[in-house]
């Protein structure tokens, strides 16, 4: 990891392109260039062939300049950082403190590239990378820029195990919110591993973890479940939590009702008189049979929980 802490103080995961990426990049980045600049010069020797040799060594001279120097910066300037060979390798060009570049920094490497990489052939660039602990040769260091690479292979997540049945809904109640992403993070970490650790010492570690994640709940430890369940339930409840909340149906807005403006109510018709209604004869009203009062049933009570033998 690089180690570039922002202004936020926000440590950021950066890897450093090695020298041998950073000699491949810029190996495709001059195979490109060259090939420009020789259809180039053929164009120009066929447009210039009326004018007099030191017209057309100026010319000359002013495209080398402007294919070896002014395209590298353009297009490390447009792309921010990534010209056709860092991006086939998977490099890009940033600030030390991981932002975009800009360019002033596009031309001090460029113009530190002339003494770097073509005047010594790419030796001094080298010896700079390979001194430099990051990588860097003289035009990142003057320049205030790093090589980092941008295609990094993920690290593969290890699911966390189920808890066991009869824990389920157990914890469904428990006020998670006082619970730092500190200790989520640790806990998923013991769960993902625990089989790995010597068991009196995952004990221990579940211990701990379990005995923080109840202070920060205010709820007293349940009686008879194991530390390592209790980690397992808690975990899957925030979990069902986080699903709940991310697929719960939004309501729907009315069409054409734009944020912030109330729909017009439709205007009330007028009132209709009605005509009178003679009152219908009134029938005698059959009184119901006496029903029999019925006890009311009342729910078993669930019994306290009590662990699997």
């Amino acid at each position: 990891m690089s180690g570039l802490v922002t202004g936020d103080a926000v440590v950021l995961g950066l890897r450093p392109a090695r020298l041998p990426s950073r000699g491949l990049a810029i190996l495709l980045d001059l195979v490109v260039y060259v090939t420009g600049y020789v259809l180039i010069s053929v164009g120009l020797t066929m447009a210039t062939a009326s004018l007099d040799e030191a017209a057309r060594a100026a010319v000359g001279v002013a495209s080398f300049l402007l294919l070896v120097v002014g395209v590298p910066i353009a297009v490390e300037t447009l792309s921010h950082g990534r010209s056709l060979g860092k991006l086939a390798c998977g490099l890009r060009v940033v600030r030390d403190d991981g932002g975009p570049i800009r360019f002033r920094h596009a031309m001090v490497r460029g113009a530190m590239g002339i003494v770097e990489l073509i005047l010594t052939f790419g030796s001094i660039a080298c010896i700079a990378s390979l001194v430099s602990a990051r990588g860097r040769r003289l035009g990142d260091v003057f320049a205030g820029t790093l090589v980092v690479r941008e295609r990094v292979p993920g690290a593969r997540v290890m699911p966390v195990p189920p808890p066991p049945p009869w824990l389920a809904g157990r914890f469904a109640g428990l006020d998670l919110s006082a619970v730092p992403d500190g200790l989520w993070l640790a806990i998923r970490q013991y769960l993902t591993r625990m089989n790995q650790l010597d068991p009196q010492v995952g004990a221990a570690m579940a211990a701990r973890l379990a005995d923080d994640l109840v202070a920060r709940t205010g709820a007293p430890p349940p009686a008879g479940v194991p530390a390592a369940a209790f980690l397992m339930a808690v975990v899957h409840e925030r979990q069902s939590r986080d699903a709940a909340r991310a697929f719960r149906p939004a309501a729907v807005a009315p069409a054409g009702a734009g944020a912030g403006y109330a729909p017009h109510p439709a205007p009330m018709p007028p009132a209709v008189p009605m005509p009178p209604v003679a009152p219908a004869p009134t029938a005698p009203v059959a009184q119901a049979a006496p029903v029999a009062p019925t006890t009311p049933v009342q729910a078993p009570r669930a019994g306290g929980f009590a662990p699997p033998a």
